[in-house]
């Protein structure tokens, strides 16, 4: 009988321990919290340039709390095609569209089938939820229950407020979403989304006499504008829902694991920094916005302390591609800050300054504090980075261009992640670096026009290749991408051309998945 009892008696104490064994490895599962910034370059923030003008404390502070990437990359150089791909894992100029979405412009561009990062997480039990900016496309109708999916003010005017939207963040993996359809400040429609509909709709035309008038305030459509709508406060209503979300789901679920993208609007332009924030750095409105942005971060992270969740939570910061043409000229001419510092080009070219990011990721325990990477990766990596870290199997007909850089994060490999990596401007012009070489498949740029108005005059770098079909340029000796040695390494150009079309051709850069 005494024998007999204390079989029971241990196999009961081995499931308890099975249980509390797997209870505390899901605990593990880090929270996730994904910051983007719009249009913020390389050399927007201290830690990536010792000559910013503008200091960013907060995000220095979270760079020396984590590792800090010096060739991270977005993977367009425009906001809609970046922020698909880091939804998807894939690059978006499979989808073969062009330009950006602008007011009710639509559909989603990420189809319902496709698996995305929050749906990946919200599968694993993570709670998901996004604030901020959206721009990936959504549906809008007309009161006749037409779908409009068109650009422009006559499209914004048209929409019928009292029908649920179809295929925004609450119906692509996130179980919350309040922000905005396209760029907050900029693309005619002026409301805030909050899950499927906008509840408080735009009434009138934006007076954009009433805004703020300096070299960083155009870019401001005159669209339609609802009651609730401040420009230059919208920042500060994303992190407010933020912050809420976070003390809610703490105090709520405790123990159930939560993914946050926090999508940003600073810095894109206009640079219309919040009231409490204007005249704080000597760099005017401009860099008042990034100074801005440096404290949404510094609230994020504070908050995560305040509710003990900070070390157990993987926070990843970053910008969806290089600084705008216009912030940089001005900031260049009038402060003496360059954001796309030591780069060539700027948001929508094909050179480094459109998509080489600042790229920081700090999860205590796992990743060295202070700790810098030359890795190569692209931000479609962190789809696979996360499943890997959530012991997460991907599908071979998701996220063909992300690959897991959680080995890098660990400190477990000097080995490459990526043998190479794609590129792609707003106009589907496409480029591919491996190793030293970078080869653009086009001629100029791929993005703006350098050939007239200031950027000629002001910016303008001799061609060494006129001729020449395309470009192909040594970063180890040339990282300002001025010598085209296109004619000179023929057979690297062959190589890396195969690659990219084999890319095109197959559908993935990623090795198919069993």
């Amino acid at each position: 009988m005494t024998f007999r009892i204390s079989r029971l008696a241990t196999f009961v104490l081995l499931s308890v321990l099975s249980v509390v064994v797997t209870t505390r490895a899901e605990d593990r599962r880090p929270n996730i919290l994904l910051i983007l910034a719009d249009d913020l370059g390389y050399g927007d923030v201290s830690c990536y340039n010792s000559q910013s003008k503008v200091a960013t404390p907060h995000v220095d502070q979270l760079a020396r709390g984590g590792m800090q990437f010096l060739d991270a990359h977005s993977p367009s150089t425009v906001c809609t095609p970046t922020r698909y791909s880091i939804l998807t894992g894939r690059m978006a100029f499979r989808l073969n569209y062009r330009g950006v979405f602008t007011g009710a412009g639509g559909p989603c561009l990420i189809t319902e089938d496709r698996l995305t990062l929050p749906q990946m997480l919200h599968n694993a039990g993570y709670a998901t939820a996004m604030f901020g900016k959206w721009h990936v496309g959504m549906t809008f109708f007309d009161t006749e229950g037409n779908a409009i999916n068109q650009n422009g003010l006559e499209a914004v005017q048209r929409i019928d407020y009292s029908r649920p939207i179809p295929d925004g963040p609450v119906h692509r993996g996130f179980d919350q979403f309040f922000g905005t359809a396209c760029c907050p400040t900029t693309d005619w429609l002026y409301a805030f989304v909050d899950g499927d509909r906008i509840p408080v709709p735009p009434t009138k035309l934006l007076d954009r006499s009433t805004l703020p008038m300096h070299e960083w305030s155009f870019d401001c459509r005159p669209g339609m504008v609802a009651p609730d709508f401040n420009h230059e406060e919208v920042d500060m209503v994303f992190l407010k829902k933020s912050l809420e979300f976070l003390d809610h789901h703490c105090r709520e679920k405790p123990s159930q694991p939560f993914f946050l993208f926090h999508s940003l609007q600073a810095v894109h332009l206009p640079s219309f920094p919040g009231e409490n924030y204007q005249g704080t750095t000597k760099a005017g409105p401009h860099g008042d916005f990034i100074a801005e942005f440096d404290d949404v971060v510094g609230q994020l992270m504070q908050k995560l302390e305040t509710l003990g969740v900070a070390e157990n939570t993987l926070v990843i910061l970053t910008s969806d591609n290089g600084p705008e043409v216009g912030t940089v000229i001005n900031m260049r001419e009038i402060h003496q800050h360059d954001g796309a510092r030591p780069w060539r080009g700027m948001k929508r070219d094909n050179w480094e300054g459109g998509h080489r990011v600042p790229f920081i990721v700090r999860w205590p325990g796992n990743v060295k504090p202070g700790s810098v990477s030359e890795q190569t990766v692209c931000l479609t990596d962190i789809m696979a980075t996360c499943a890997s870290i959530i012991n997460s199997k991907l599908p071979n007909d998701a996220a063909e261009d992300s690959f897991n850089f959680l080995p890098v994060l660990q400190g477990e490999t000097k080995g490459n992640v990526r043998e190479f990596t794609l590129h792609q401007t707003i106009s589907l012009a496409l480029a591919i670096r491996k190793g030293k070489w970078k080869f653009l498949d086009h001629k100029g740029s791929g993005g703006n026009n350098y050939g007239a108005g200031r950027l000629k005059e002001l910016y303008h770098i001799e061609e060494k290749a006129p001729n020449a079909p395309g470009q192909l340029y040594d970063l180890e000796t040339d990282p300002g991408e001025t010598n085209n040695l296109y004619d000179q390494h023929p057979d690297i150009v062959q190589e890396l051309k195969q690659i990219l079309e084999d890319c095109k051709r197959t559908g993935r850069s990623t090795p198919e998945r069993g």
